[in-house]
């Protein structure tokens, strides 16, 4: 029988959610903070943490980066009850297993949790499959055929290639294109998110270390450049991190040889590098926090995945791809979709991009009773801020004109422009309008600004 910690500090609901997983056959703990959470995850053996994310005394992200720094494999499920997709982003790239929202559907929650003891990783970390060769969607936008023409160009050769993109814009499955069409394609592809790294674990892995080299080295670990012998090696998020490890990678790709941790010993590799990142690099080489001669070795050549909302064409063809995935795994035979959701889909911003799409077109074939997908099986959260934006488009009816409403229209508009701009960096976008961060979230939240 799996073990599951549940940290969550409305009881009522806790009550709720352990009557109901422990009649689909799993044993549940319960802890009402994140303080009493953490103790009886480090002093009992538990299959997979589900973890709120508001808590009295900490925030889920908190905990979850305590679970993931004690290099625990032990998968985590974030439940949310506030509609931003961004922390959902952060929270799986800071290694959660997956997010649902609430109010959480039982069959949904049942799903995830049946794959996450599978260790079947919903999302794959890249919106497509291609283990197999399977047939896979390109687009017919002309950003996406830009796109796969310089792939087809660059996988070939042995340059180091940059990815850059918003988070959920296909930027492993990419990479993964790259050495599929590259001559070390029968060799191994390893992907590390140097995002969920600390600065301590880092070196180790990527070079590996010696058993004693620290206090938790109680073994030999061989790093991920040597796994990587041969293929090509993803450091996906790069910017990440820390500089002295950044001195190492440097000397790792112009000397072609790595130090373990706690080593003198040098082992010889023949890795061919991509890199993928969210943030701008060249802008993280002028402030200081990214060396400029890695930059340089890093960048022979750049390509850039296009967000959702850039490939707007492409959106029907992506649809029914996902549509039929969904079919095929949750074994339904969901046909398509309503008249009113194709168009909800063709208005909504997306700014979780493709993964989003894939995982919002999968809920919503889960919980369809007939063939066609209807507006009440998508996410709430998603109808919500599809309402607020359409409140406040439509300040001006039946003659009335409202100075204030107009301005705040104004307002949101400028916000949204500036965050495409900025690809949602919010630090860049504060800058650009004059305010503050805080002064940001709250216009943000005021407006429903995902």
């Amino acid at each position: 029988m799996a073990s599951i910690l549940l940290i969550e500090d409305d009881r009522t609901f806790s009550r709720i959610l352990e009557g109901f997983l422990d009649k689909s056959g799993y044993s549940v703990q319960a802890r009402y903070s994140g303080g009493d959470g953490l103790k009886a995850f480090f002093s009992t053996t538990f299959d997979l943490v589900l973890l709120d994310y508001r808590l009295p005394d900490m925030n889920g992200m908190e905990i979850l980066e305590q679970i993931k720094s004690s290099s625990s494999n032990v998968p985590v499920i974030i439940m949310t009850s506030f509609s931003d997709i961004r922390t959902a982003v952060r929270a799986i790239k800071t290694g959660a297993y997956e997010y649902i929202t609430k109010p959480v559907n039982p069959d949904e929650l049942l799903m995830i949790v049946q794959q996450a003891l599978k260790k079947v990783k919903p999302t794959d970390s890249f919106p497509f499959r291609d283990e197999q060769h399977q047939t896979l969607v390109e687009g017919v936008s002309h950003a996406s055929r830009q796109l796969y023409e310089y792939v087809r160009l660059v996988a070939p050769t042995n340059m180091s290639v940059i990815i850059e993109g918003e988070s959920g814009t296909g930027k492993e499955y990419v990479a993964r294109r790259i050495h599929r069409e590259s001559q070390r394609a029968q060799a191994p592809f390893v992907a590390v998110d140097c995002g969920a790294l600390s600065k301590e674990l880092a070196a180790s892995e990527l070079f590996g270390h010696t058993k004693g080299a620290f206090t938790s080295a109680v073994a030999d670990k061989t790093g991920q450049f040597e796994v990587a012998q041969g293929g090509t090696l993803l450091l996906d998020e790069v910017g990440n991190l820390s500089y002295e490890v950044q001195v190492k990678l440097l000397r790792a790709i112009q000397e072609r040889v790595i130090q373990p941790v706690g080593t003198n010993k040098e082992i010889k590799i023949d890795v061919r590098i991509i890199t993928a990142t969210n943030d701008d690099l060249k802008e993280a080489v002028k402030n200081g926090s990214f060396r400029e001669d890695l930059y340089h070795r890093l960048n022979e050549f750049k390509v850039r995945v296009p967000s959702l909302r850039e490939r707007r064409e492409d959106l029907d063809e992506f649809l029914n791809f996902f549509r039929r995935l969904a079919n095929e795994e949750l074994k339904r035979e969901v046909k398509g979709f309503s008249d009113e959701v194709i168009q909800f889909f063709r208005s909504y911003d997306w700014p979780g991009n493709l993964r989003e799409l894939k995982n919002t077109v999968k809920r919503a074939v889960l919980l369809s009773t007939g063939d066609t997908v209807t507006l009440d099986t998508l996410p709430p959260e998603m109808l919500a801020a599809e309402r607020k934006s359409d409140m406040v488009a439509a300040v001006v009816s039946n003659g009335v004109y409202d100075l204030k409403a107009i301005h705040e229209t104004q307002e949101r508009e400028m916000i949204v422009r500036t965050l495409h701009e900025v690809r949602y960096n919010k630090s860049k976008a504060a800058r650009l309008l004059n305010i503050d961060r805080k002064t940001l979230y709250l216009k943000m939240e005021k407006y429903g600004i995902q």
